[in-house]
């Protein structure tokens, strides 16, 4: 029979907690995956992809057969490719004649299909199209900057690409840091215009400087063709926030950007009226004798 240690004072619990496994969430790494048949352009927009995500991908170039990620029963090859490689976003390519150039973006939570986006890819540009120094392109673990129009229809691809872009959780960025934008315009109610851009800093005369942006690619329009939102019982477990993650309230304490932290300190009444004064009977008796 197995034994579980309980606490039974302050002091023992302080240190099974101490010795408990603590919650880590690792990065939310892409896996980039192709189907049976895909197109030259197709190829190449995974390639971008993949070279977007620096570091933070993983690419398989063996055609897969049994994905079917929007029928049920045929995204299991997926989610078994997700928890072989630990990752959280998927990109799929597939080339088709009803689809051309398709492309599906999709989350999982805990390997299995959260939600999907599929699109079209058109008016691709590869980043070769575009002639800039090479000084332009994004270094090794800066952060991506994304700019989003919004519109109603376009928000569940709005939030899937932020997920899939937005890289590391920080809590501070340095501006020398930000080097290169990620630019997503709506121009229509179902297309996105997808570009890359670097991010150069300019002398303005004050202190901070002027940005200039400039195109390096690649660039593409994203037409959404279809969606699927996660359900509504997995989406509130998804949601939860752990114990150990959630702040401790700190009552009258406050924060502001002049003074920084400020907190109340509330003092009771005081009973002067039952308060012990000090008596001095000489000097009472010397000021009655100088009357």
């Amino acid at each position: 029979m197995l034994k579980v240690k309980t606490h039974k004072n302050a002091r023992v619990k302080r240190a099974l907690e101490k010795r408990a496994p603590k919650l880590v969430e690792n990065g939310r790494k892409t896996l980039i995956l192709q189907g049976t048949k895909t197109s030259d352009v197709l190829n190449a927009v995974l390639t971008e992809i993949y070279h977007l995500k620096r570091g933070n991908a993983i690419r398989y170039t063996r055609k897969n057969e049994n994905i079917r990620s929007f029928e049920s029963g045929r995204e299991t090859s997926l989610e078994f490719f997700s928890l072989k490689t630990d990752c959280s976003l998927f990109v799929f390519g597939s080339h088709s004649k009803k689809r051309p150039n398709n492309l599906v973006l999709g989350r999982t939570y805990d390997h299995h299909i959260y939600d999907l986006v599929e699109v079209g890819v058109e008016n691709f540009k590869t980043v070769d199209s575009f002639s800039n120094d090479k000084k332009l392109s994004p270094k090794l673990g800066s952060k991506p900057f994304i700019d989003f129009e919004h519109i109603e229809e376009l928000k569940h691809l709005k939030e899937v690409l932020l997920d899939l872009f937005r890289g590391a959780v920080i809590e501070n960025l340095n501006l020398a840091g930000l080097d290169h934008v990620i630019v997503c315009t709506a121009i229509s109610s179902n297309t996105v215009f997808f570009t890359h851009c670097a991010l150069r800093l300019k002398k303005s005369g004050i202190v901070v400087p002027r940005m200039e942006l400039v195109e390096i690619g690649p660039s593409m329009d994203l037409v959404v063709r279809r969606h699927r939102l996660p359900n509504a019982e997995l989406k509130k477990e998804a949601m939860k926030t752990p114990s150990e993650q959630l702040k401790k309230e700190v009552k009258n304490v406050s924060h502001d950007i002049i003074q920084g932290k400020i907190g109340k300190i509330y003092v009771p009444d005081q009973q002067v009226g039952g308060t012990a004064l000090p008596h001095n009977a000489k000097g009472m008796k010397r000021e009655r004798r100088e009357a």
